[in-house]
């Protein structure tokens, strides 16, 4: 799976979270940390393999 595929996936969970509160599927307190909560979850969706930081030469 590709760095954009992941990126998306990861974008469309939190809409579909947003989406589910406006309906109240999900409690509104959950709707509220899901983003955060959903990236410390995937980390590699938006940090990627290389987490080195690294000064170019």
């Amino acid at each position: 799976m590709t760095q954009y595929q992941k990126a998306l996936l990861l974008s469309g969970a939190m809409i579909a979270v947003a989406v589910l509160a406006i309906f109240d599927f999900v409690p509104e307190e959950f709707a509220q940390y899901g983003p955060v909560a959903l990236l410390a979850i995937f980390p590699s969706a938006w940090l990627g393999k290389n987490r080195t930081c690294r000064v170019k030469q």
